[in-house]
């Protein structure tokens, strides 16, 4: 079993930047998908971005392609969420999860049913 400790939210003005962090317990975190995802009050979890534990590879919703970058550091067993630009509408918790198992289709990437472990989340607020 896995955990996962979310960090660096935090209220921010729009315009500005957080850095989240994510923080994997076990050993084999360098083989994980590691996935963030947003929930907003009143609204379903949303897939903001993940980063394939096999190549690197990196995938971003739409909504913030160009804004947000993940990246993971495996010695440290750490993900990172680095949100630039930031908006209102990036209001939300922000989590982290993990697949243990490789993902071959971003149909599965993007779907937190796949995912198998989660954070507690961390809260980023945008203001105007």
């Amino acid at each position: 079993q896995v955990q996962l400790v979310e960090s660096g939210g935090g209220l921010v003005q729009a315009g500005g930047s957080l850095r989240l962090s994510c923080a994997a317990s076990g050993r084999t975190f360098s083989g994980y998908t590691m996935g963030w995802f947003r929930q907003a009050p009143g609204k379903e979890r949303e897939f903001v971005g993940a980063i394939s534990g096999k190549d690197g590879r990196t995938y971003y919703a739409d909504s913030v392609k160009g804004r947000f970058t993940i990246s993971r550091d495996n010695a440290k067993n750490t993900v990172y969420l680095q949100m630039n630009s930031l908006k209102p509408g990036d209001t939300a918790v922000y989590y982290c999860a993990a697949r243990a198992t490789i993902v071959v289709l971003t149909s599965k990437l993007i779907d937190p049913m796949e995912y198998d472990y989660w954070g507690q989340g961390t809260q980023v607020t945008v203001s105007s």
